[in-house]
Protein backbone atom coordinates (compact mmCIF):
# COMPACT_ATOMS: atom_id res chain seq x y z
CA UNK A 1 0.00 0.00 0.00
CA UNK A 2 2.66 2.23 1.03
CA UNK A 3 4.67 1.32 -2.54
CA UNK A 4 1.06 2.70 -4.68
CA UNK A 5 0.97 5.86 -2.37
CA UNK A 6 4.71 6.88 -3.15
CA UNK A 7 4.31 5.95 -6.89
CA UNK A 8 0.99 8.01 -7.27
CA UNK A 9 2.74 11.23 -5.26
CA UNK A 10 5.87 10.80 -7.63
CA UNK A 11 3.48 10.62 -10.68
CA UNK A 12 1.18 13.61 -9.82
CA UNK A 13 4.54 15.43 -9.02
CA UNK A 14 5.81 14.78 -12.17
CA UNK A 15 3.00 15.88 -14.15
CA UNK A 16 2.33 19.02 -12.21
CA UNK A 17 5.69 20.41 -12.34
CA UNK A 18 5.61 19.36 -16.35
CA UNK A 19 2.60 21.40 -16.30
CA UNK A 20 4.47 24.46 -15.20
CA UNK A 21 6.85 24.29 -17.07
CA UNK A 22 4.96 23.88 -20.50
CA UNK A 23 3.08 26.72 -19.75
CA UNK A 24 5.90 28.94 -18.58
CA UNK A 25 6.80 31.28 -21.65
CA UNK A 26 10.67 32.21 -22.52
CA UNK A 27 11.95 36.39 -21.50
CA UNK A 28 12.54 36.64 -25.07
CA UNK A 29 9.43 36.42 -26.84
CA UNK A 30 7.53 39.35 -26.01
CA UNK A 31 4.51 38.58 -28.13
CA UNK A 32 3.31 35.39 -25.73
CA UNK A 33 1.53 36.13 -22.56
CA UNK A 34 2.50 35.11 -19.44
CA UNK A 35 2.21 31.33 -18.58
CA UNK A 36 -0.57 30.60 -21.51
CA UNK A 37 1.47 30.20 -24.52
CA UNK A 38 -1.33 32.09 -26.63
CA UNK A 39 -0.55 34.91 -28.67
CA UNK A 40 -2.18 38.41 -27.57
CA UNK A 41 -4.82 39.32 -29.58
CA UNK A 42 -5.64 43.12 -29.34
CA UNK A 43 -9.04 44.25 -28.32
CA UNK A 44 -11.24 45.27 -30.92
CA UNK A 45 -12.06 48.92 -31.07
CA UNK A 46 -15.19 49.95 -29.62
CA UNK A 47 -17.97 50.69 -31.95
CA UNK A 48 -20.76 51.96 -29.63
CA UNK A 49 -20.58 55.78 -29.29
CA UNK A 50 -22.98 57.19 -26.95
CA UNK A 51 -24.11 60.46 -27.05
CA UNK A 52 -24.33 61.49 -23.63
CA UNK A 53 -24.65 57.94 -20.63
CA UNK A 54 -26.20 60.50 -17.91
CA UNK A 55 -29.43 62.23 -17.61
CA UNK A 56 -30.92 64.18 -14.58
CA UNK A 57 -34.67 64.35 -14.54
CA UNK A 58 -34.69 67.00 -12.23
CA UNK A 59 -38.14 66.82 -9.99
CA UNK A 60 -40.82 64.88 -10.70
CA UNK A 61 -43.84 64.35 -9.91
CA UNK A 62 -44.85 61.18 -7.53
CA UNK A 63 -46.69 58.95 -10.17
CA UNK A 64 -45.94 60.68 -13.17
CA UNK A 65 -43.73 58.34 -15.28
CA UNK A 66 -41.14 60.29 -16.84
CA UNK A 67 -38.82 58.95 -20.18
CA UNK A 68 -35.69 60.02 -21.75
CA UNK A 69 -34.35 58.97 -25.38
CA UNK A 70 -30.51 58.00 -25.22
CA UNK A 71 -28.94 58.20 -28.91
CA UNK A 72 -26.16 55.65 -30.33
CA UNK A 73 -24.13 55.51 -33.25
CA UNK A 74 -22.25 52.71 -34.80
CA UNK A 75 -18.73 54.07 -35.27
CA UNK A 76 -18.04 50.52 -37.18
CA UNK A 77 -17.44 49.35 -40.25
CA UNK A 78 -20.35 46.39 -39.48
CA UNK A 79 -23.99 46.21 -38.49
CA UNK A 80 -24.47 47.04 -34.59
CA UNK A 81 -26.79 44.72 -32.83
CA UNK A 82 -27.56 45.06 -28.73
CA UNK A 83 -27.58 41.78 -27.84
CA UNK A 84 -29.64 43.22 -24.48
CA UNK A 85 -30.57 46.22 -22.52
CA UNK A 86 -31.05 45.79 -18.94
CA UNK A 87 -32.37 48.00 -15.83
CA UNK A 88 -30.99 47.54 -12.54
CA UNK A 89 -34.32 47.73 -11.25
CA UNK A 90 -37.75 47.07 -11.92
CA UNK A 91 -39.22 50.73 -11.52
CA UNK A 92 -36.70 51.51 -14.75
CA UNK A 93 -37.70 49.99 -18.04
CA UNK A 94 -35.65 50.13 -21.61
CA UNK A 95 -37.05 50.16 -24.83
CA UNK A 96 -34.84 49.62 -27.79
CA UNK A 97 -34.85 48.07 -31.28
CA UNK A 98 -33.93 44.80 -32.10
CA UNK A 99 -32.97 46.07 -35.63
CA UNK A 100 -29.28 46.07 -36.72
CA UNK A 101 -27.83 49.67 -36.33
CA UNK A 102 -25.85 49.92 -39.81
CA UNK A 103 -22.30 51.64 -39.71
CA UNK A 104 -22.65 55.53 -39.27
CA UNK A 105 -26.01 55.34 -37.81
CA UNK A 106 -27.76 56.43 -35.25
CA UNK A 107 -29.87 54.45 -32.66
CA UNK A 108 -32.14 54.68 -29.94
CA UNK A 109 -32.80 53.88 -26.28
CA UNK A 110 -35.89 54.74 -24.36
CA UNK A 111 -35.50 54.57 -20.76
CA UNK A 112 -38.81 55.13 -18.66
CA UNK A 113 -38.83 56.23 -15.10
CA UNK A 114 -41.64 54.77 -12.59
CA UNK A 115 -41.71 57.81 -10.70
CA UNK A 116 -43.92 55.72 -7.58
CA UNK A 117 -41.39 56.28 -4.45
CA UNK A 118 -40.52 60.07 -2.66
CA UNK A 119 -37.00 60.66 -2.54
CA UNK A 120 -33.98 60.97 -4.49
CA UNK A 121 -32.90 58.23 -7.57
CA UNK A 122 -29.87 56.72 -9.54
CA UNK A 123 -30.50 54.26 -11.75
CA UNK A 124 -28.83 52.64 -14.30
CA UNK A 125 -29.24 50.37 -17.55
CA UNK A 126 -26.24 48.30 -18.74
CA UNK A 127 -26.15 48.01 -22.70
CA UNK A 128 -24.68 44.37 -24.05
CA UNK A 129 -23.22 44.54 -27.19
CA UNK A 130 -21.18 42.31 -29.70
CA UNK A 131 -21.52 39.47 -27.17
CA UNK A 132 -19.76 41.07 -23.89
CA UNK A 133 -18.68 44.63 -24.31
CA UNK A 134 -20.99 46.23 -22.25
CA UNK A 135 -21.77 50.61 -21.44
CA UNK A 136 -24.04 51.99 -18.71
CA UNK A 137 -26.32 54.16 -19.23
CA UNK A 138 -27.53 56.20 -15.73
CA UNK A 139 -30.53 58.52 -14.90
CA UNK A 140 -30.92 60.40 -11.97
CA UNK A 141 -33.61 62.86 -10.23
CA UNK A 142 -36.01 63.51 -7.45
CA UNK A 143 -39.31 62.29 -6.83
CA UNK A 144 -41.49 65.22 -5.14
CA UNK A 145 -44.96 64.33 -3.36
CA UNK A 146 -47.45 66.20 -5.63
CA UNK A 147 -50.52 67.63 -4.22
CA UNK A 148 -53.96 65.82 -5.12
Amino acid sequence: MKKTAIAAFLLFTGLYAGAQTAGATDATTPHLQPNTGATALPRPADVLQLKENLHNFGKIPQGRPATYTFEIVNTGSVPLRLDNVQASCGCTTPVWSRDAIEPGATGKILVGYNAYSEGSFTKTVTIIYNTSRTKTLTITGEVYKAPP
